[in-house]
């Protein structure tokens, strides 16, 4: 193996995004917030039975919802159908689920040990499946922002005039631990709102306790949008947009690059090169009719060889 050494550089990325905080704490609305500022067509994937919809007159946005047992493949599953449907945003409300209800990685442990297994070694079985789901998230070519659920407690607080009440506290996420440094940043959010970033690759946030806006997605979306443009995830995103269009690509390599230039020539009137692919991912995105695209690649294509004999 040849070790190549290299200078650090900055490249575009995409977000993401951890909220974690008790029931309550505003968790769906700060996600469709921040999407909203980032921009493009959002899809929520709904575990909470429902209450995706229930902003649909704030937001538009399109939802996926998933039943009971919340196997992690299943939320794997969605993510691709999000990313081949040409979302640019994929909320996931919320991570819990998959590590702690019915289905979810706990669930499955208990089930595994009551069968007879053992505790230390069923963990062989598990991990993978939660291993697959990180790497759905890490690995989407769409904005990813992950909700969770915070293990609560609760404590007496005594304001100035010395009446007592009761608060929830939000502590640490209901997922695998460590799951929040698999992203780039995250927050936690109090029962009244408020977010304060306890991960922050982007050095952005530091001490700053605030109410999540529009304005938090159009800040990340400026950090995100910093340094040279990622061909190779460019490169993917095309190729994606193509398999969502139902486009067959050849399996031999020089036959496919050649095929590939002329479909994305048809399909938007650009010519495929590095310095356009941004532009090429964004015109494919905004095609919906499959139907129309496959013509403009495949009878164009056949009536050029028809008149060529």
């Amino acid at each position: 193996m040849q070790i190549e050494i290299r200078k650090a550089e900055r490249v575009k990325s995409k977000l993401r995004l951890g909220l974690a905080g008790p029931s309550g704490s505003g968790k769906t609305m700060s996600a469709l917030k921040v999407a909203k500022g980032i921009g493009g067509p959002v899809c929520l994937i709904d575990t909470e039975r429902g209450s995706g919809d229930l902003y649909a007159n704030l937001y538009d946005y399109s939802v996926i919802t998933l039943e009971p047992p919340f196997k992690p493949d299943v939320l794997v599953e969605a993510i691709h159908a999000a990313e081949k449907a040409g979302f640019s945003v994929i909320i996931i409300d919320s991570l819990s689920h998959f590590w702690s209800d019915e289905g979810g990685i706990l669930d499955q442990a208990d089930k595994m040990q009551n069968s007879g297994k053992n505790r230390f070694t069923l963990w062989a079985d598990l991990t993978p499946q939660h291993r697959r789901l990180v790497n759905a998230l890490l690995n989407s070519p769409k904005h990813i922002i992950g909700t969770m659920r915070s293990k609560q407690e609760y404590a007496m607080e005594t304001d100035e005039k010395g009446k007592a009440s009761v608060k929830k506290l939000g502590l640490a996420p209901v997922q695998r631990e460590g799951m929040e440094y698999e992203f780039t940043v995250f927050f936690d959010i109090s029962q009244d709102h408020y977010a304060k970033v306890t991960k922050d690759r982007t050095n952005m946030f530091g001490n700053e306790v605030f109410i999540m806006d529009e304005q938090t997605g159009i800040r990340l979306s400026k950090w995100l949008d910093e340094g040279r443009t990622d061909t190779l995830a460019m490169k993917r995103e095309i190729m994606g947009q193509l398999e969502r269009l139902e486009i067959p690509v050849p399996a031999e390599k020089t036959e496919a690059r050649t095929f590939i230039g002329e479909a994305i020539k048809r399909l938007t009137g650009i010519d495929l090169a590095d310095e356009n692919l941004m532009n090429i991912v964004a015109a494919l995105i905004d095609i919906e009719d499959k139907k129309k695209a496959h013509d403009a690649v495949f009878e164009v294509k056949k009536a050029a060889e028809k008149k060529a004999i």
